[in-house]
């Protein structure tokens, strides 16, 4: 498996605070790491490092093979980024912002201009290409700043939280360009604030929190460490919640009563389980309206672990 990002035990202090505090990360080329967390997890400092803004305190961080702290220039050659806040000049239209970036980059006027006008088209930014960027909208402005990202045509492209404020179409139409760049091959450091957005994109999921890594996996991984599936019996009567509740119990299955829902819930660890629950409802005579199965959704993976997090903190204080 060849890495695109690797970091082992990556720390940056400031005094007394570990922002970040022996982070690991591996992300293979091609593919898109999710980086999840609350607000001062850390994440952003994770990235401000591997895109050399910002030295480590500690441990090691390499992009291609180049090391962040060692090789900078070598890294930055291979990266672009993408913050939280356009950082394109409203000032200027967006032509003139693509083309003063890729002249910074050293590119030739002749190939400056073909790699703007390539970047415009497959923003949909042609129209508004001669605008200044004062008058482009919130969705425009991310992807114009994405685009500026990528003049230089990077093969790691760090987004952090890219579609914030954005609205959902617009937000989609991002989600259509990064998953276009990772079938190019680009490895893509995703922050993100949005479960549904690293459910859309993410092949594997970090999960951070007070600057440590608080878990790590795929989406579906991270759910079944919350809980697996969870079965849902609604009875045709309110007043046969108990019934369905006893017969679970005939088959040593524990449910539970949500009396606003009008159905019990609970949960089954295999095929066996829900089997025997369906089995028992059955065999009980009782009236359902509906019966069916769930799983976590992300965001409540995410509530779950920072909350048992900021619990653990909470104790050793």
């Amino acid at each position: 498996m060849t890495l695109g990002i690797e970091v082992e035990r990556l720390e940056k202090h400031y005094g007394d605070h570990r922002a970040v505090d022996g982070v690991d990360l591996q992300v293979p080329v091609g593919t898109v790491l999710g980086l999840l967390g609350p607000n001062g997890a850390g994440k952003t400092t994770t990235v401000r490092m591997l895109a050399t803004l910002i030295p480590p305190t500690g441990g090691r961080a390499t992009v291609c093979g180049y090391d962040v702290a060692t090789q900078p220039r070598q890294v930055r050659e291979l990266i672009g980024l993408t913050g939280q806040y356009a950082a394109v000049d409203k000032d200027i239209s967006g032509r003139d912002n693509l083309y003063l970036i890729a002249r910074l980059l050293d590119l030739p006027k002749k190939r400056a201009w073909a790699r703007v006008e390539e970047l415009l088209e497959r923003f949909d930014l042609v129209a508004a290409g001669g605008k200044l960027v004062r008058e482009y909208s919130g969705g425009m402005r991310r992807r114009l700043d994405l685009a500026a990202s990528l003049i230089g045509d990077p093969k790691v492209i760090y987004l952090d939280e890219p579609t914030t404020g954005l609205d959902p179409r617009s937000r989609n139409g991002l989600w259509d360009v990064v998953r276009d760049l990772v079938a190019e091959g680009s490895t893509v450091l995703l922050t993100t604030q949005y479960m549904e957005e690293a459910e859309a994109l993410a092949d594997s999921v970090v999960v951070m929190d007070n600057g440590v890594v608080i878990a790590s996996g795929t989406p579906a991984e991270l759910r079944a460490r919350v809980g697996g599936q969870t079965l849902r019996v609604k009875p045709v009567h309110p007043r046969d919640l108990v019934a369905v509740v006893d017969a679970l119990a005939g088959v040593r299955l524990a449910g539970h009563v949500d009396h606003e829902a009008g159905l019990v819930q609970l949960p089954i660890s295999g095929s066996a389980d829900l089997t025997d629950a369906v089995r028992a409802i059955s065999e009980s005579g009782l009236a359902v309206s509906a019966i069916d199965t769930s799983t976590p959704s992300l965001d409540e993976v995410f509530l779950t672990l920072t909350g048992k997090q900021r619990g653990a903190v909470e104790l050793q204080r």
